[in-house]
């Protein structure tokens, strides 16, 4: 008889509170399993909006140039895309003037402002020799793009240069730089603006140095 009943007891189906509670719990695991899985990517997606925000789009790029320069002219525009197409987006741009000139030697100075996408901006000088068949004058205005500045501090350096492979676009002359990882594209408008087949560097500096070696 006892096991019988014991038999029977186990047969008793559950209350319908016990199953209310386990369907409760069921619906809370799936939910909670549900909100990883949405969740889940989020970060990946967060960096990479992270990255695209420590960097100018070019559309940004034309109308900082152009408010420096004085104007948006097709060949600016054009020069920037030209630069993008090759290294994709900056994270920082200098804006400044420089002055120099050059007959098979010749000297380059210059100043101007280094600000940065993540913020923060900061005084910068440069100047460099060069060499070559580099005719031109004075009085030119320098926009420059820079690629993988990881600080402010890793500008002051030198920064070779192949002038040869500089171009011209609508009035505005493009040349690369490059040290390690970091590459400078500096982008010049003005009178008697230098193109030629010079080989040099520019050495970027804290304060005016009128020595360029």
């Amino acid at each position: 008889m006892r096991e019988k009943a014991h038999q029977a007891k186990l047969r008793t189906p559950m209350k319908a509170g016990a199953w209310s509670s386990l369907s409760a719990i069921a619906l809370s695991l799936g939910l909670l399993a549900g909100a990883f899985a949405i969740l889940a990517p989020a970060p990946a997606f967060a960096q990479t909006q992270d990255e695209a925000a420590d960097t100018y789009k070019e559309d940004e790029i034309v109308k900082e140039a152009g408010d420096f320069f004085g104007s948006v002219s097709k060949g600016l525009a054009d020069a920037v895309h030209n630069v993008f197409e090759k290294y994709g987006e900056p994270n920082a741009y200098i804006k400044g003037e420089e002055a120099g000139g050059a007959f098979v030697i010749g000297l380059r100075y210059g100043q101007g402002t280094l600000v940065m996408k993540k913020g923060g901006s900061q005084k910068v000088y440069w100047q460099g020799p060069s060499a070559g068949w580099d005719f031109g004058g004075d009085a030119v205005k320098a926009f420059t793009l820079v690629y993988n500045l990881p600080d402010g501090e890793t500008i002051y350096q030198r920064f070779p240069g192949v002038e040869g492979s500089a171009y011209l676009v609508g009035g505005i002359g493009v040349n690369y730089q490059q040290r390690g990882d970091v590459i400078l594209a500096p982008m010049r408008a003005g009178v008697g603006l230098r193109l030629g087949a010079s080989v040099g560097y520019l050495k970027y500096t804290k304060s005016r140095e009128w020595l360029p070696f």
